[in-house]
């Protein structure tokens, strides 16, 4: 068989490219190794662990806070395995929509693992053992990550485990380590905490979530600690141990080497991800990767082999399903001949903890290392009255503007519903807005998006109205 377009991954990044490729009247064909279609995201990370934040969130409420709403709750119990079968019941639909988009679309879905033979022709290793060769005038790699798992951590899959294994632990664990206080780390953590695991955080950097605006980072700190979770910051993991039943971490500070051992019903490993390229046959193709086994591309997202693209985790930048997105439906549009565009400094980032946490732009750190003058406009969460309706007062919204010529340059938010509240800053950037032009712009009261326009006043020249 024979096609305009090919794609290697069903992910975020893979079926929307393969998508808008069959819109754009190519003749398109996807590769899934797995049996079913939505690669990491769908099936083990963004969906199912969004299921279960929701699921422990709900359980959290009506054990700490329905009595405080005049509403009481006898008999409350937890059942992980319906938690989990719900999870499971969400993920099923999800991916199966992905299904019934690809026939939609007529977009010819092949299971196997996907690698090269040449340039123009890709071999497909199916289940049953047999193979399966395809010709394409173009391809696009979203073969996407892995968990990084080093070898002294032991990485097990029964005590020692990733995100993946995390989602389906259908008995409650009394205690949980987990190493890494990053994206993955705290969701899932905060999950656990929530239905009440004892939950210890092992951090390298001296902050959580040290990508992030270092206010986001500290009003998140707070919440979690509330919550019950322990940090233990500028640590080194040096070894993990496992038995049938617990395991063992050890680190020390990285400051006094002073020693730290946990003990743990698990230990989760999220340190990150890596780029996972196996057996794809780029070095039959000569394909060019990075030291970080990212694959190289140009303004184009192509590769240095004429024809062959890479979006998503695959290559540099942020493991966002939202950025993989972009890059499918950019390089798409630059295979039809089309002027795509993408700004990397408009991708929002998310953390779906509670309070959620959410930021697009530059940081203020990233502002000071630059030399840029800024200003900046605070308004926190509990002066908002839809805040203190709905008990959700943690967090605050942050604006950082030029100082000179009052342009948006970051917006940084924890809080109730900002992952979704983001889309109002990104929108605001992307037409390059003022501070001045946020606080202009009428908010609906009672709500959350308020507190955008009140941190957007005290931005130009501490404005605020309601604190």
């Amino acid at each position: 068989m024979k096609y305009d377009v090919t794609v290697i991954g069903s992910g975020p990044g893979g079926y929307v490219a393969a998508i808008r490729c069959a819109q754009l009247g190519m003749k398109t064909a996807i590769i899934e190794r797995y049996d079913t279609l939505g690669g990491t995201c769908l099936n083990v990370g963004c969906i199912p662990s969004k299921a279960l934040l929701d699921s422990s969130e709900h359980y959290h409420n009506a054990h700490k806070n329905f009595e405080t709403h005049g509403i009481g709750v006898s008999g409350l119990k937890l059942d992980m395995e319906q938690m989990i079968k719900r999870k499971n019941d969400v993920v099923d639909q999800t991916t199966g929509g992905i299904v019934f988009l690809m026939k939609k679309n007529k977009i010819d879905v092949y299971h196997g693992h996907g690698s090269f033979v040449d340039k123009n022709k890709i071999n497909i290793a199916k289940n049953d053992g047999s193979n399966e060769t395809i010709e394409t005038d173009k391809t696009i790699i979203a073969t996407g990550s892995k968990p990084i798992t080093p070898t002294t951590f032991n990485y097990d899959k029964k005590r020692v485990i990733t995100s993946t294994e995390a989602l389906n632990i259908n008995k409650l664990p009394k205690r949980m380590t987990v190493i890494g206080a990053g994206v993955i780390g705290l969701e899932l953590g905060s999950v656990f905490a929530r239905l009440g695991t004892e939950v210890e955080v092992v951090e390298y950097a001296d902050r959580a979530i040290a990508g992030m605006d270092g206010d986001c980072s500290k009003e998140l700190t707070r919440s979690l600690k509330k919550l019950g979770v322990k940090f233990h910051f500028k640590h080194m993991v040096k070894e993990v141990k496992a038995t049938s039943r617990s395991t063992t971490l050890i680190a020390e500070h990285r400051d006094t080497q002073k020693p730290l051992e946990i003990k743990a019903d698990y230990c989760l490993v999220a340190i990150g991800r890596h780029a996972y390229t196996a057996n794809l046959g780029l070095e039959n193709v000569g394909i060019k990767t990075d030291d970080k086994g990212r694959i190289e591309t140009d303004a184009h997202l192509q590769t240095n082999v004429a024809g062959i693209y890479a979006i998503g985790d695959v290559i540099k930048g942020a493991m966002l399903a939202h950025k993989a997105e972009e890059e499918g439906v950019f390089v798409a549009e630059s295979i039809a001949g089309q002027h795509p565009h993408i700004d990397y400094n408009l991708i929002p980032g998310v953390v779906y903890t509670w309070p959620e946490v959410a930021a697009v732009g530059q940081t203020e750190e990233q502002l000071k290392a630059a030399g840029v003058p800024y200003k900046s406009g605070k308004f926190p969460m509990r002066a908002l009255g839809r805040a203190r309706a709905s008990m959700d007062i943690e967090g605050m919204i942050k604006v950082l503007a030029h100082k000179e010529t009052d342009e948006v340059l970051g917006i940084h938010m924890v809080g109730p519903r900002v992952a979704d509240l983001i889309a109002e800053a990104v929108t605001a950037m992307e037409f390059r807005a003022s501070a001045e032009d946020i606080s202009r712009m009428s908010h609906a009261h009672p709500t959350y998006a308020e507190a955008v326009k009140e941190a957007a006043l005290a931005a130009t020249g501490d404005r605020a109205l309601h604190i």
